[in-house]
Protein backbone atom coordinates (compact mmCIF):
# COMPACT_ATOMS: atom_id res chain seq x y z
CA UNK A 1 0.00 0.00 0.00
CA UNK A 2 1.57 3.35 -1.02
CA UNK A 3 0.26 6.77 1.19
CA UNK A 4 0.85 9.60 -0.77
CA UNK A 5 3.03 12.12 1.18
CA UNK A 6 3.90 9.30 3.95
CA UNK A 7 7.93 9.09 4.80
CA UNK A 8 7.62 6.64 7.30
CA UNK A 9 10.87 6.79 8.81
CA UNK A 10 10.99 10.72 8.93
CA UNK A 11 8.00 10.43 10.72
CA UNK A 12 8.46 8.17 13.18
CA UNK A 13 11.80 10.04 14.49
CA UNK A 14 9.51 13.06 14.56
CA UNK A 15 6.82 11.33 16.82
CA UNK A 16 10.28 9.87 18.95
CA UNK A 17 11.35 13.28 19.45
CA UNK A 18 7.78 14.67 20.16
CA UNK A 19 7.74 11.50 22.64
CA UNK A 20 10.95 12.97 24.29
CA UNK A 21 9.85 16.45 24.49
CA UNK A 22 7.13 15.34 27.03
CA UNK A 23 9.49 13.30 28.98
CA UNK A 24 11.68 15.73 29.65
CA UNK A 25 8.82 17.76 31.10
CA UNK A 26 6.84 15.03 32.96
CA UNK A 27 10.04 13.38 34.56
CA UNK A 28 11.02 15.75 36.58
CA UNK A 29 7.22 16.54 38.38
CA UNK A 30 7.24 12.80 38.51
CA UNK A 31 10.58 12.45 40.66
CA UNK A 32 10.02 16.08 43.09
CA UNK A 33 6.23 15.62 43.31
CA UNK A 34 6.10 18.93 42.11
CA UNK A 35 2.36 18.89 40.90
CA UNK A 36 -0.83 19.98 41.68
CA UNK A 37 -3.64 17.40 41.45
CA UNK A 38 -7.55 18.26 39.37
CA UNK A 39 -9.89 16.53 38.44
CA UNK A 40 -11.96 16.62 35.29
CA UNK A 41 -15.51 15.59 34.92
CA UNK A 42 -15.08 12.60 34.03
CA UNK A 43 -14.20 11.79 37.59
CA UNK A 44 -10.35 11.29 36.26
CA UNK A 45 -6.82 12.92 37.30
CA UNK A 46 -5.25 15.71 35.59
CA UNK A 47 -1.98 17.63 36.31
CA UNK A 48 -0.04 20.69 34.90
CA UNK A 49 2.23 17.71 33.69
CA UNK A 50 -0.11 16.71 31.15
CA UNK A 51 -0.95 19.90 30.34
CA UNK A 52 2.49 21.49 29.78
CA UNK A 53 3.61 18.02 27.99
CA UNK A 54 0.80 18.25 25.76
CA UNK A 55 1.04 21.58 25.06
CA UNK A 56 5.19 21.36 24.27
CA UNK A 57 4.16 18.88 21.93
CA UNK A 58 1.43 20.89 20.20
CA UNK A 59 3.51 23.88 19.78
CA UNK A 60 6.36 21.84 18.20
CA UNK A 61 3.43 20.15 15.69
CA UNK A 62 2.42 23.31 14.80
CA UNK A 63 5.65 24.65 13.83
CA UNK A 64 7.01 21.53 11.89
CA UNK A 65 4.06 19.91 10.89
CA UNK A 66 1.83 22.85 9.37
CA UNK A 67 -0.45 21.23 7.36
CA UNK A 68 -1.49 18.40 10.23
CA UNK A 69 -3.92 18.68 12.58
CA UNK A 70 -3.42 17.33 16.27
CA UNK A 71 -5.89 16.09 18.90
CA UNK A 72 -4.67 15.61 22.51
CA UNK A 73 -6.28 14.22 25.82
CA UNK A 74 -5.96 17.55 27.65
CA UNK A 75 -6.39 20.87 24.14
CA UNK A 76 -8.89 18.76 22.18
CA UNK A 77 -8.01 19.59 18.26
CA UNK A 78 -5.61 22.11 17.19
CA UNK A 79 -3.47 22.66 13.91
CA UNK A 80 -4.88 22.23 10.70
CA UNK A 81 -8.42 21.02 11.56
CA UNK A 82 -9.10 19.98 7.83
CA UNK A 83 -6.29 17.87 7.34
CA UNK A 84 -6.39 14.46 6.83
CA UNK A 85 -3.13 14.29 8.49
CA UNK A 86 -3.63 14.12 12.24
CA UNK A 87 -1.40 13.35 15.69
CA UNK A 88 -3.12 11.97 18.44
CA UNK A 89 -1.30 12.58 21.72
CA UNK A 90 -2.07 11.43 25.09
CA UNK A 91 0.37 13.34 27.68
CA UNK A 92 0.48 10.98 30.27
CA UNK A 93 -1.64 7.64 30.32
CA UNK A 94 -1.56 6.56 33.35
CA UNK A 95 -2.02 10.13 35.68
CA UNK A 96 -3.50 7.44 38.12
CA UNK A 97 -0.28 5.75 38.63
CA UNK A 98 1.53 9.04 37.94
CA UNK A 99 -0.02 10.87 40.57
CA UNK A 100 0.57 7.84 43.07
CA UNK A 101 4.38 7.43 42.53
CA UNK A 102 3.80 4.21 40.19
CA UNK A 103 6.31 4.11 37.21
CA UNK A 104 3.42 2.30 34.78
CA UNK A 105 3.33 5.70 32.91
CA UNK A 106 3.67 6.67 29.43
CA UNK A 107 3.60 9.31 26.60
CA UNK A 108 1.59 8.31 23.55
CA UNK A 109 2.19 9.33 20.31
CA UNK A 110 0.58 9.05 17.20
CA UNK A 111 0.20 9.83 13.59
CA UNK A 112 -3.20 9.11 11.60
CA UNK A 113 -4.20 9.66 8.45
CA UNK A 114 -7.85 9.94 7.43
CA UNK A 115 -8.11 7.24 5.15
CA UNK A 116 -5.56 4.89 6.15
CA UNK A 117 -5.68 4.79 9.98
CA UNK A 118 -2.89 4.81 12.38
CA UNK A 119 0.61 4.61 10.72
CA UNK A 120 2.78 5.76 13.52
CA UNK A 121 3.07 4.81 16.97
CA UNK A 122 5.46 5.69 19.74
CA UNK A 123 4.48 4.52 23.58
CA UNK A 124 7.58 6.19 25.86
CA UNK A 125 7.33 5.08 29.14
CA UNK A 126 10.40 7.16 31.09
CA UNK A 127 9.96 5.99 34.66
CA UNK A 128 10.12 2.78 33.51
CA UNK A 129 13.02 3.10 31.63
CA UNK A 130 10.95 1.80 28.60
CA UNK A 131 10.26 2.56 24.68
CA UNK A 132 8.56 0.75 21.99
CA UNK A 133 7.55 2.56 18.51
CA UNK A 134 6.44 1.50 15.26
CA UNK A 135 5.43 2.93 11.50
CA UNK A 136 3.72 1.05 8.86
CA UNK A 137 5.58 -1.37 7.20
CA UNK A 138 9.11 -1.03 9.38
CA UNK A 139 8.00 -3.51 12.08
CA UNK A 140 7.56 -2.99 16.06
CA UNK A 141 10.65 -1.65 18.24
CA UNK A 142 10.90 -2.17 22.09
CA UNK A 143 13.97 -0.38 23.07
CA UNK A 144 15.82 -0.79 19.95
CA UNK A 145 14.96 -4.73 19.34
CA UNK A 146 12.85 -5.92 17.23
CA UNK A 147 9.68 -7.45 19.47
CA UNK A 148 6.83 -10.19 18.01
CA UNK A 149 4.33 -11.61 19.62
CA UNK A 150 4.12 -15.25 20.88
CA UNK A 151 2.84 -18.27 19.20
CA UNK A 152 0.62 -19.47 22.11
CA UNK A 153 -2.14 -21.00 20.77
CA UNK A 154 -4.06 -22.21 23.48
CA UNK A 155 -5.87 -20.51 26.36
CA UNK A 156 -4.61 -22.87 29.28
CA UNK A 157 -0.68 -22.25 28.07
CA UNK A 158 -1.26 -18.39 27.98
CA UNK A 159 -0.60 -15.30 30.00
CA UNK A 160 -3.79 -12.91 29.71
CA UNK A 161 -4.34 -9.63 31.41
CA UNK A 162 -7.57 -8.08 31.96
CA UNK A 163 -8.82 -4.47 33.44
CA UNK A 164 -11.66 -4.22 35.28
CA UNK A 165 -13.83 -1.52 35.34
CA UNK A 166 -17.37 -0.21 36.25
CA UNK A 167 -18.14 -0.74 32.34
CA UNK A 168 -17.94 -4.38 32.48
CA UNK A 169 -20.20 -4.53 35.13
CA UNK A 170 -22.30 -2.26 32.95
CA UNK A 171 -22.21 -4.02 30.16
CA UNK A 172 -22.82 -7.74 32.47
CA UNK A 173 -19.99 -8.84 31.21
CA UNK A 174 -17.46 -9.42 34.16
CA UNK A 175 -18.47 -12.99 34.92
CA UNK A 176 -17.38 -14.41 31.37
CA UNK A 177 -14.26 -12.20 32.04
CA UNK A 178 -13.42 -14.13 35.31
CA UNK A 179 -14.50 -17.37 33.57
CA UNK A 180 -11.65 -16.43 30.32
CA UNK A 181 -8.81 -15.68 33.50
CA UNK A 182 -9.87 -19.01 35.16
CA UNK A 183 -9.05 -20.66 31.54
CA UNK A 184 -5.94 -19.47 31.12
CA UNK A 185 -2.17 -20.42 32.33
CA UNK A 186 -1.87 -17.31 34.18
CA UNK A 187 -3.83 -14.24 34.59
CA UNK A 188 -2.77 -10.72 35.67
CA UNK A 189 -4.03 -7.10 35.48
CA UNK A 190 -1.14 -4.82 33.79
CA UNK A 191 -3.22 -2.26 32.65
CA UNK A 192 -3.31 0.58 30.34
CA UNK A 193 -1.02 0.73 27.73
CA UNK A 194 1.42 -1.58 29.21
CA UNK A 195 -0.73 -4.74 28.39
CA UNK A 196 -0.47 -4.02 25.00
CA UNK A 197 3.21 -3.56 25.17
CA UNK A 198 3.37 -7.16 26.25
CA UNK A 199 1.30 -8.53 24.14
CA UNK A 200 3.61 -6.60 21.39
CA UNK A 201 6.56 -8.43 23.10
CA UNK A 202 5.41 -11.97 23.19
CA UNK A 203 5.60 -11.49 26.85
CA UNK A 204 1.32 -11.82 27.07
CA UNK A 205 -0.57 -12.99 24.39
CA UNK A 206 -4.27 -11.90 25.05
CA UNK A 207 -5.33 -8.37 26.83
CA UNK A 208 -8.34 -6.97 27.07
CA UNK A 209 -8.61 -3.16 28.12
CA UNK A 210 -10.80 -1.14 30.55
CA UNK A 211 -14.53 0.20 29.20
CA UNK A 212 -14.13 4.01 28.42
CA UNK A 213 -11.37 4.45 26.14
CA UNK A 214 -10.33 7.07 23.87
CA UNK A 215 -8.40 7.53 20.39
CA UNK A 216 -5.85 9.06 22.24
CA UNK A 217 -5.39 5.95 24.46
CA UNK A 218 -5.22 3.00 21.63
CA UNK A 219 -4.07 4.86 18.20
CA UNK A 220 -0.04 4.61 19.33
CA UNK A 221 -0.62 0.83 20.93
CA UNK A 222 -2.43 -0.14 17.76
CA UNK A 223 0.45 0.37 15.17
CA UNK A 224 3.00 -1.54 17.48
CA UNK A 225 0.65 -4.62 17.68
CA UNK A 226 0.10 -4.63 14.77
CA UNK A 227 3.53 -4.07 13.44
CA UNK A 228 4.51 -7.12 16.20
CA UNK A 229 2.44 -9.16 14.35
CA UNK A 230 -0.50 -9.29 16.48
CA UNK A 231 -4.45 -8.30 15.87
CA UNK A 232 -6.17 -5.21 17.86
CA UNK A 233 -9.58 -4.77 17.44
CA UNK A 234 -12.29 -3.59 20.09
CA UNK A 235 -14.96 -5.85 22.38
CA UNK A 236 -16.75 -6.77 18.89
CA UNK A 237 -14.04 -7.76 16.36
CA UNK A 238 -13.39 -4.46 14.56
CA UNK A 239 -10.24 -3.06 13.77
CA UNK A 240 -10.11 0.70 15.29
CA UNK A 241 -8.55 2.72 17.34
CA UNK A 242 -11.95 4.83 18.05
CA UNK A 243 -13.83 2.44 20.27
CA UNK A 244 -14.39 2.04 23.90
CA UNK A 245 -12.85 -1.13 24.20
CA UNK A 246 -10.15 -2.57 23.22
CA UNK A 247 -8.58 -6.00 22.98
CA UNK A 248 -4.63 -7.28 21.39
CA UNK A 249 -3.33 -10.62 21.16
CA UNK A 250 -1.35 -12.55 19.34
CA UNK A 251 -3.79 -13.26 16.67
CA UNK A 252 -4.39 -17.02 17.41
CA UNK A 253 -5.91 -16.28 20.33
CA UNK A 254 -8.10 -13.36 20.13
CA UNK A 255 -11.21 -15.54 19.40
CA UNK A 256 -11.39 -16.37 23.07
CA UNK A 257 -12.46 -12.60 23.47
CA UNK A 258 -15.35 -13.50 20.75
CA UNK A 259 -17.70 -13.25 24.57
CA UNK A 260 -17.61 -9.91 24.84
CA UNK A 261 -18.95 -8.98 21.85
Amino acid sequence: MTIPDFDAAAELQFALHLADLASAISMPHYVNRSFNLDWKANRTEVTEADREAELAISRHVIAERPHHGLFGEEHGLVGDVDSPWRWIIDPIDGTSNFVRGIPVWASLVALTHVDHGALVGVVSAPAMGRKWWAAKGLGAYADGMQCKVSSVAAIDEAQVSVTFSSGWDDLGLTDALVQLQQQAYRARGFGDFWQHMLVAEGAVDLAIDAVGLQPYDLAAVMVIVEEAGGTFTDRHGARTFTSDTAVSSNGLLHHCAKMLA
